[in-house]
């Protein structure tokens, strides 16, 4: 085997390899003779056509066959022969010449990645605790949660539920297919594409009405999106709010058998302090990317940038079709998954050179302690932990996140770090946004 390889560009790599005529014809002779005592023939006894006829009978394909086999394995072998890291799948060209076999691979490869100047990353830190004001808080939010229904003879304002019927046309085609019976929309829930729940404040019971509002540019119906609809809506009922005392009743519905309320703003409290470690260690995390990616400048394969975007792509493709709609007919042009796409990649492959170089492994211990951490908010945390050591698919995403938190600490023990104390509040709005 002769293997040379041509640099067409900083990533760009084609590839010939040539395999020498007798190891084809080795390999096909091989291959024939098997096939001779297997073959059945007019005018010949199983197992003894001669060979000279099978391979005039079947000679083309088997040679397709054993060229492809060459190719599946003097190709591995030439890019470890050559230290080749490809990066996704290489577009092949047989070329069958009378001195033998030959073939070209075009792939990219992984680029070289320069991690100097991580020392200089600059990262702010955020801390926050959990004060009295913000229990209160929550601890009224789970009271409005548990909230019923009261029917009111009055205007519709915000908070209130209102029930309707309504049709939607778009460019003169209905597309609520007919009209929508008993609808419930709880104003202000923002439920509703944007525009459309402003239209239902100060309607009462029986009254009718018909406005205009346009579809967001990113709605998951192609047909639908950035476009303006007219709405008829007539109101069947409208409710307000009602919600429960905090008595010992309340409290044994979450769990709490004796019905103390300090017993209940404790789990409340715990549950809080769970979500502000998850989402500080969220916001550090980000920090740490933005970071990342503005420092280490690295240049990215076609090829990934390609397969991220087609990642990226699948949920619209997968909501088109319980749509019922034609998938391939989605406008989902590449400028609109590019940059996130292309940041995807970057990040990925400064996050493995920097696991490589630094050795990082991953902690059984820290992965033990991030399950049971995860475990914590179910009803029966050691089914929680069982469920997740029972499958080593569902073990094998920890593992991944353990690992890529435990770089992200070593990032930030390397960088420059400045601490910054902000609200629960403040976190728990910027993570949900």
């Amino acid at each position: 085997m002769q293997v040379s390889v041509e640099k067409t560009s900083e990533l760009s790599r084609k590839m010939t390899v040539s395999v020498p005529e007798e190891v084809v014809q080795e390999k096909m002779e091989d291959r024939l003779k098997k096939l001779a005592r297997e073959v059945k023939l007019d005018g010949f006894r199983p197992g003894k056509v001669p060979q000279h006829v099978v391979k005039k009978m079947y000679g083309d394909r088997v040679r397709g066959e054993v060229t492809g086999d060459l190719i599946q394995s003097t190709y591995y072998e030439a890019i470890q022969e050559n230290n080749l890291r490809p990066a996704g799948y290489p577009s092949i060209d047989p070329l069958d010449e009378a001195a033998g076999f030959k073939y070209t691979a075009v792939f990219e490869v992984y680029p070289e990645i320069s991690l100097e100047g991580i020392d200089q990353l600059e990262i702010t830190r955020k801390h926050a605790q959990i004060e009295v004001s913000d229990l209160d808080a929550m601890v009224e939010k789970i009271r409005k949660q548990k909230k019923g229904w009261v029917q009111v003879e009055r205007p519709s304002q915000v908070e209130d539920k209102i029930t309707i019927s309504f049709t939607g046309v778009c460019e003169g085609e209905n597309f609520t297919d007919g009209k929508v019976e008993n609808f419930q929309v709880e104003i202000g829930a923002n439920q509703m594409i944007p525009g459309f729940e402003d239209h239902l404040k100060g309607l009462s019971t029986g009254d009718s009405k018909s406005f205009e509002v346009s579809f967001p540019e990113q709605y998951g119906n192609a047909k639908l999106a950035g476009k303006p609809a007219t709405f008829e809506i007539e109101v069947a009922k409208v409710e307000e709010p009602s919600y429960p005392d905090l008595d010992e009743e309340f409290i044994k519905s979450y769990g709490i058998e004796n019905g103390d309320m300090n017993a209940f703003r404790e789990d409340v409290k715990a549950n809080m302090e769970r979500e502000l470690a998850m989402a500080l260690n969220g916001q550090l995390k980000n920090a740490v990317m933005d970071a990342l990616f503005d420092k280490i400048k690295v240049t990215l394969p076609n090829s990934l940038v390609d397969e991220e975007i087609n990642n990226l792509q699948k949920p619209y493709r997968e909501n088109a079709r319980k749509q019922k709609l034609n998938a391939e007919d989605l406008n989902l042009p590449r400028d609109m998954f590019e940059e996130q796409a292309q940041r995807r990649v970057a990040l990925g492959l400064i996050l493995a050179e920097i696991i490589h170089k630094n050795g990082i492994k991953v902690s059984p211990d820290k992965v033990r302690e991030t399950i049971e951490d995860m475990a914590k908010s179910y009803e029966r945390p050691a089914d929680v932990v069982n469920w997740y050591y029972s499958d080593e698919q569902r073990l094998n995403e920890v593992r991944q996140m353990v690992l890529e938190d435990q770089t992200v600490e070593w990032i930030v023990s390397q960088a420059k770090v400045a601490d910054e104390n902000v609200s629960f509040d403040a976190i728990m709005t910027t993570q949900q946004s």
